[in-house]
């Protein structure tokens, strides 16, 4: 991920660490220390763990909400939807470490806000992929497609093979899945 400025080298390390040893065991000093700073210097950026999160959070997301925003102006077609399912792949790589650390803190992160916050935005998205007249199967697939994609980013690491043919893959099946609904 190793991105540039000091406020992002900060959210960056203290991932790395959230994901080491938990969110709940990580303090500021532990961060400050990895980073090689004072805990004033670090306190000018976040004041809490939770701050530093929120900040990862909508740095990282914030293809998700473009992309939400993208889809509301498009036609409510198949086309749209694959699209949709196509994008979202890509954002949901580009942050793997923060979606990864939010699937295995599960717990944690429902008593943040990011947890209200990224369950709206899910909600969102299943409802620019399905129509509310489907048939229940059909409003499943779409649902299921999106999840396919969370468990191709974080499921398919223990899976033999080209890390690209695996996306490919997994893509293809998303995508299937919301034909099916369509063609129902």
């Amino acid at each position: 991920m190793a991105r540039g400025n000091t406020r992002q080298r900060i959210q960056d390390v203290a991932l790395e660490l959230f994901a080491e040893q938990g969110y709940e065991k990580t303090s500021l000093r532990e961060i400050a220390e990895r980073l090689d700073v004072t805990k004033a210097a670090l306190y000018y950026h976040f004041k809490t763990k939770e701050d530093i999160l929120i900040g990862l959070f909508h740095d990282l997301t914030r293809p998700m909400d473009e992309l939400i925003e993208w889809a509301k102006a498009q036609p409510r077609s198949l086309e749209t939807r694959q699209e949709v399912l196509r994008r979202y792949q890509a954002a949901l790589l580009d942050a793997a470490p923060l979606f990864r650390f939010m699937q295995e803190n599960q717990a944690t992160v429902r008593e943040l806000s990011v947890g209200l916050t990224f369950k709206e935005r899910m909600i969102e998205l299943t409802g620019l992929v399905k129509e509310p007249d489907f048939a229940m199967v059909d409003q499943v697939r779409c649902i299921s497609a999106i999840f396919t994609l969370h468990a191709g980013a974080f499921f398919m690491q223990n899976v033999e093979g080209d890390p690209e043919d695996k996306q490919d893959a997994v893509l293809e099946v998303a995508l299937d899945l919301l034909a099916q609904a369509h063609d129902a």
